[in-house]
């Protein structure tokens, strides 16, 4: 068999691998998504160098916690976890130049405290509108403060 037969069949296989691949976040994102809740929010891990550090990812809020998930990864379990009555919204901000190239289109970022530590968080309006009431909002059952 000439070598461009191996060629195409480690191209071919390669293909396989990436339709395979994206079938699964797909499938996967539909699956964490199937109780609504869940929209695009990205996690900056690192807050030392400008414009560095962010993750892609999910969020989704669940019951007195929101959820982050990693957008390109197959684990069902969130990456992290922000107990609500923790977090602490301080401020937000536009992204600079070289975040703006890592980020998704229109985000914008959030600052956040939870237990003195700071928290940075990259969404778009609609959902920072939504991230902020659910953070104000008081749990269901508690007692209202007078």
């Amino acid at each position: 068999m000439p070598w461009w037969h191996y060629l195409l069949d480690v191209i071919g296989a390669l293909l396989l691998v990436l339709i395979l691949y994206t079938i699964v976040l797909v499938a996967r994102r539909r699956f964490l998504a199937r109780n609504g809740g869940t929209f695009e929010v990205s996690y900056r891990l690192h807050t030392g160098n400008s414009g560095s550090g962010w993750l892609l990812g999910l969020g989704r809020f669940r019951g007195e916690s929101l959820e982050w998930f990693r957008i390109f990864s197959f684990s069902l379990r969130p990456k992290r976890v922000w107990d609500r009555r923790r977090l602490e919204l301080v401020g937000r901000r536009e992204p600079t130049a070289m975040e703006r190239l890592a980020l998704f289109a229109d985000h914008t970022v959030v600052i956040c405290h939870i237990d003195g530590d700071e928290v940075e968080l990259a969404m778009n309006p609609a959902s920072v509108t939504g991230f902020q009431a659910w953070l104000e909002s008081p749990p269901p059952r508690s007692p209202s403060i007078v």
